[in-house]
Parts: C-alpha cells; structure tokens; sequence
C-alpha cells in the first residue's frame, strides 16, 4: 500500500522516477528505525486509511498525504524538537517540487501543540487522524500505551509516569480532544474513557 500510495502521490509533482524512489527510501528507512513501536510505518498506513476514508470531506488530499508521508519521519523521545526536525526535512524534499511544502510544513508543526489558530479545516482533519487511536477499543488503546512506553523506555518509571500524566491532564483538559465533528461524534467519548482509565493506572 505504502509504496503504491507514495508513487501515485509524488507523479502528480514529478516523473523523475529517481526523485520518487528516493522520497521512497527516506520514508521507510526513518519509520522503520529502531526504537520505534508506535510511530512506525503501521501508524503512517493507519493515518493513510484514514485520509482515504475521509477524502472526499478533505479539499487538498495531495497536500495531507504529504504531511502524513513526513509528519513523524524524525521521532527521537531524547529530543522536543521531532515536528520541527520532520517539517524541516519535508521542505529539504519537497521545494524543488510544485508542491506547497511550507504548508505542508506548518501541517507537520501543528500536531506539536495540536493548534490551528487559522481554522483550516483540512489541517482540522489531519490532527484528528494523529489522535484518532486515543478513541480506539479499551484493548487496542492498552496495546498503543504499551507501544509508547517501549518507545520511552530509556526513561525510569520516576520520569515516565508524570511526563505521561502530563500529557493526558492537557488532553482531558480540553472542551474537545477532536477537532471535526465527526471524529467528536465518534470517538471523543471512548477517547475520554481510555485517557482516564490510564491516568488512573499510572497513580
């Protein structure tokens, strides 16, 4: 899928099959790295599926695959500045091609702090993709805390557990986790429920 769907993509930009084979490498090479349990190639075809699903609700699907396609290709937990890092690597690639690679790259920022301040409704979409496992079962939900507890597994318990806590306080915090309607609709009460579940698991 991986393959068809980014050679499909990169020929509405390009037909230099080299440029195409190269973005190709980069992509899974980064999300095939080591260390990684959660942001893997298997979250990039879950969030693909999503934006299939969705497409005919998103205006400008070519610029959302993109930001999906690099959104986590730089994921180290050592470091706060992955989005940032991932954007920078999507301009490198993409502004030698008719493609709005700044766009795409303040889409790649946004899921740091998953704002937008300017109401894009695409960009709307694509941070619900990102949080969408958060509304999944209560088991694939254990499965996905699992996955990023590996991922941080260079932190104690002691540093992990009030850095996760953190994280899901903000997210409770919030009137709404989603920012479509439909994914409100869908997942914001299970998405709730497995948020508040781990909180009190992690006490």
């Amino acid at each position: 899928m991986l393959r068809t769907t980014w050679q499909q993509l990169m020929l509405q930009f390009t037909d230099n099959p080299a440029i195409i084979e190269k973005g190709y490498n980069i992509i899974i090479s980064n999300y095939s790295a080591a260390g990684r349990h959660y942001h893997n190639l298997q979250h990039l075809e879950a969030l693909l599926q999503l934006q299939q699903q969705y497409a005919s609700a998103i205006r400008d699907n070519n610029t959302l695959q993109l930001a999906i396609f690099f959104h986590d290709l730089i994921y180290d937990v050592k470091k706060g500045d992955n989005e940032e890092q991932s954007a920078l690597a999507a301009i490198r690639f993409l502004e030698p091609l008719p493609c709005p690679a700044e766009k795409i790259a303040t889409y790649i920022r946004a899921t740091k702090t998953h704002q937008n301040p300017d109401h894009d409704e695409d960009l709307d979409y694509f941070l619900d993709f990102d949080l969408s496992v958060l509304g999944a079962s209560a088991e694939a939900y254990k499965a996905y805390t699992a996955q990023i507890r590996q991922e941080y597994r260079v932190y104690p318990d002691m540093l992990y557990k009030p850095g996760r806590r953190k994280v899901l306080q903000h997210f409770l915090g919030l009137p709404f986790i989603y920012k479509t309607n439909i994914f409100r609709e869908k997942y914001e009460a299970q998405a709730r429920v497995n948020l508040q579940n781990e909180l009190r698991e992690l006490e």
